[in-house]
C-alpha cells in the first residue's frame, strides 16, 4: 500500500514520506567538533514530532551543553495530489490525529482537518527558516507556537496570517521575516529538501547524532527518552548529564508552555499527578492554562512587547 505522510505509524512512531527514492548517505565535509551536532528533520505538522517534545526537552537540559541541535524541515504535506493509505482529503486526517493524541499522551485537536484544512506544510516550513535567520532562540519559539497553533488551537498555519501573529509572538521582527519568507527562505527550504534526499531521509522524526567524525547514529520514529540518550553517549562517551532543576517555577521559566506530559517527563514526577498539581498552580492563580478535547496545555505567560495572546483561554 503507498505511504500517506500524514498517515503516521503509531507503532513504529514515523510519519513516512510517500514514494522516497532516497538512498542512506551522510555530510561527508562534516567537520570535527568536541560536541555533538544533531541534524533533526522535522515539520510544522508532524504530529509525531509533537509527541517527542518530552524527550527532546529532556534532551536539552540534561545534555543542551553538548549537543546542538540544527532543525531541517523535511516538507511533509506538498499539497493533496494523491490517495493513499485510507486518505485522501483533510478530513481523514482529524480522526488519526485524535488518535495519535491519546497513544503519544500529547494534546493534539484533530477537528482543525474538518474546521479549516491546510492544503500544504511548505508555507510553515519557508516560515520556519524566515524565522531561522532572526537567530535559532527564536526559530524554536516560532515553530513551538505554530504546533501550538495547529494542534491545539485548530488554527491553519498554512494561512499568512497565522504565519504572521506567530512571528509577532515570538518577537520577530515581521518585515524582515516578511522579506525573508518571500527571499532567503525559500532556497534555504530547499536545500533543506535537498539534504534530506543526500541523507536518505524518509520520514519524520528523524535525527542523526554525529559524532567528531561526522558518522550519524539515526534515531527515527516515536522513541523513549532512553533510545535519544543512548544515541548521544554513543556518538560522545564522555557526555555529562547535568541535573534538572525540577521545581515548576524553573521549568516554566525555561518553557513557557508545557503539557502534561512534558511536566512529567521534565519534573519526574507520576504523571497522573501532574494534571492535579498543576491545575491546583492553576487555582493558585500561577498558571493558565488551554484545554482541549484531548488534553491541556500549561501556560506561564511571558509577555514580549506587543505581543497579542498565542492561546484562547
Amino acid at each position: 500500500m503507498p505511504i500517506n505522510p500524514l498517515l503516521c505509524d503509531i507503532e513504529s512512531g514515523m510519519c513516512e514520506l510517500p514514494d522516497s527514492t532516497a538512498t542512506s548517505g551522510k555530510e561527508s565535509d562534516t567537520p570535527a567538533r568536541e560536541s555533538v551536532s544533531v541534524i533533526y528533520y522535522t515539520d510544522p505538522i508532524c504530529s509525531t514530532c509533537w509527541g517527542i517534545e518530552p524527550q527532546l526537552r529532556k534532551l536539552e537540559l540534561e545534555y543542551g551543553h553538548h549537543i546542538k541541535v540544527d532543525y531541517r524541515m523535511g516538507g511533509l504535506l506538498p499539497d493533496w495530489s494523491y490517495n493513499s493509505g485510507g486518505i485522501s482529503k483533510p478530513s481523514d486526517v482529524a480522526s488519526h490525529w485524535d488518535e495519535v493524541s491519546r497513544y503519544y499522551d500529547m494534546p493534539i485537536d484533530g477537528d482543525v482537518w474538518l474546521e479549516d484544512p491546510l492544503d500544504s506544510s511548505y508555507p510553515a516550513s519557508i516560515a520556519f527558516k524566515a524565522a531561522q535567520l532572526q537567530g535559532d532562540t527564536n526559530a524554536l519559539s516560532f515553530l513551538r507556537v505554530l504546533r501550538e497553533m495547529v494542534f491545539l488551537q485548530k488554527k491553519n498555519i498554512a494561512n499568512w496570517e497565522n504565519l504572521v501573529l506567530a512571528a509577532r509572538n515570538v518577537g520577530l521582527d515581521v518585515d524582515q521575516f516578511t522579506t525573508d519568507y518571500q527571499g532567503r527562505a525559500q532556497a534555504l527550504f530547499r536545500q533543506d529538501l535537498a539534504l534530506a534526499r543526500q541523507l536518505g531521509v524518509r520520514g519524520f522524526p528523524t535525527l542523526f547524532f554525529m559524532d567528531q567524525q561526522g558518522k550519524p547514529e539515526k534515531v527515527y520514529g516515536y522513541k523513549p527518552y532512553p533510545v535519544f540518550e543512548h544515541a548521544l553517549r554513543k556518538q560522545l562517551p564522555t557526555v555529562t548529564k547535568a541535573a534538572i532543576n525540577t521545581s515548576w517555577q524553573h521549568l516554566f521559566t525555561h518553557y513557557p508552555t508545557l503539557t502534561s506530559r512534558e511536566f512529567a517527563e521534565l519534573a519526574g514526577t507520576d504523571r497522573k499527578q501532574a494534571d492535579a498539581y498543576l491545575q491546583q498552580l492553576t487555582d493558585d492563580g500561577q498558571l493558565s492554562k488551554l484545554t482541549t478535547k484531548n488534553g491541556i496545555l500549561w501556560i506561564r505567560e511571558q509577555t514580549l512587547p506587543g505581543q497579542e495572546a498565542v492561546a484562547a483561554r
